[in-house]
Formats: C-alpha cells, sequence, structure tokens
C-alpha cells in the first residue's frame, strides 16, 4: 500500500469549478483496479491549499498500471487545466505510528448510517404486512411509512436531525399512535419481529449494539402502548429522545 499527495494552490475564483473536475474525474479512480481510496481536503485556515490523498496498490501498480491503464485518459482530462496549480505531488510510505482517537462511534454511525436504518425497517414493513398479528395495526399505512420511522430511529441513535426538523419531531411521532390500542400481543410481535429483521438485513449484531437497540425497542413499544391507549397522557414537548452506549460501549478489540 502507498499514500500519494497532491497538493495544489487553487484560487478561491475557481475553486467551484476544481471540485467538479475532480468530482467527474473521480469516477475514473472508482473503477481504477489499482486504487484503494481517494480524498480532495480543503485547508480551512488558507482555502486556496488543497490536498488530495490517493491510497495505491502499489507505486509499480499506480505508475505503470493505472497511468497506462484505460481509467488515466478520462480522469487526466479533467484534471489537466490544473496542472500547473500542483505545488507537491509524491507518494508516501506509511509507518507504524497510526492508531485511532478516543471518539466512539455514534449509534447511527455503528449501525451504518441511513442506509441500514432505511434497509431495516423498508424490509421489516414488508414482514409486517404479512405478519397476520400485525398487518390489522398497519392496514392502510403511509407509503413513507418505513423510510419516516427510518428517520426516526437514526436521528435518536444519534444521527442528522431529519424528523424532528421534517418530520413534527417527538410530539408528532407520540400522536401517529393516538387511538391504535396496540395490545401487548401485538407489542411482543412488534418487537421479535423487528429482531428477527435486524439479523436478516445484516444490522450489527454485537453484544454491545444489540444490548442498545433492544433496550431502545423495548422502551419504544412499551411508550407506542401508553399512547395507543384508552387514556394517553398529554402529548410530549420534550426534544427528541437520544440513545447511546450508556454502559456498554462499543467492542473494537
Amino acid at each position: 500500500m502507498i499514500v500519494e499527495y497532491i497538493r495544489y494552490t487553487i484560487p478561491e475564483s475557481d475553486a467551484a469549478e476544481f471540485e467538479a473536475a475532480y468530482g467527474r474525474a473521480a469516477q475514473a479512480l472508482a473503477a481504477a483496479p489499482q486504487c484503494v481510496d481517494y480524498e480532495l481536503a480543503r485547508c480551512a485556515e488558507e482555502p486556496q491549499s488543497y490536498i488530495l490523498r490517493i491510497r495505491w496498490t502499489s507505486t509499480p501498480d499506480h505508475l505503470e498500471g493505472f497511468r497506462k491503464g484505460e481509467h488515466f485518459p478520462p480522469f487526466f482530462a479533467e484534471i489537466k487545466p490544473y496542472f500547473s496549480a500542483i505545488q507537491e505531488m509524491h507518494h508516501y510510505e506509511t509507518t507504524a505510528v497510526a492508531g485511532k482517537g478516543g471518539r466512539n462511534p455514534t449509534l447511527y454511525e455503528w449501525a451504518g448510517g441511513a442506509e441500514a436504518f432505511e434497509r431495516l425497517f423498508t424490509r421489516f414493513y414488508e414482514r409486517v404486512g404479512e405478519d397476520e398479528v400485525l398487518a390489522p395495526v398497519f392496514a392502510g399505512m403511509d407509503p413513507h411509512h418505513a423510510q419516516h420511522v427510518a428517520a426516526w430511529l437514526g436521528e435518536v441513535f444519534g444521527g442528522p436531525a431529519v424528523y424532528s426538523t421534517e418530520l413534527g419531531g417527538h410530539q408528532h411521532m407520540a400522536s401517529k399512535h393516538l387511538g391504535k390500542g396496540v395490545t401487548e400481543p401485538q407489542r411482543r410481535r412488534w418487537v421479535a419481529l423487528l429482531a428477527d429483521t435486524a439479523d436478516e438485513v445484516g444490522l450489527p449484531s454485537d453484544p454491545e449494539f444489540r444490548a442498545v437497540f433492544a433496550y431502545y425497542v423495548e422502551w419504544g413499544t412499551r411508550m407506542a402502548i401508553i399512547y395507543s391507549g384508552p387514556n394517553p397522557p398529554p402529548l410530549p414537548t420534550t426534544p427528541m429522545p437520544k440513545w447511546d452506549w450508556g454502559q456498554t460501549p462499543p467492542w473494537l478489540g
């Protein structure tokens, strides 16, 4: 593995087109088997300074494989206007000095982000529609319901504030359960089916994540019974609930 760094000085007036050109050029990098990954970064203190980092499988693979292969011409065609702006272009070997910082990933990040939650709830509500216990509860369900629940849980687990800013927040979620009359057998079936679906779609199965996942699902479904019952409490005016690792931080090995 080798890391190539290319440092550019780009006038701010050309920055937008420079980034757009690299966005197009990146398609060739993404298709090249010699390229492991890449990233274009812009300096916060000196916005005219950019650094492109590309990890190659090896220096020969870059110089002989990529540069003499089919993906280099479309790549170079996009960045050629900026060739004279290059201040440095070198290959670097990594050293033994490497590690991770002290920040734990959020539950949202650990699960796989928005795509993971949408995958989970899309499949879950497909199964709900075929389930004799749960199907009556969700008859006439909004076609976007799975996406809305994915946004809810994503935000609860530390993701972007989509549900609170675009879909009504905590109060709206509670209001969706009013009058539903959810029963304890239905609640238990919802919990079990969601756990099965999490396995099916490949959510992380480590004990730490699943413990928090189960903790939230128990809390959420029991709150659903409370708000769907005959004497619900006033709708909450509090912010969205937030879940974290609690006593079981992620197992990082």
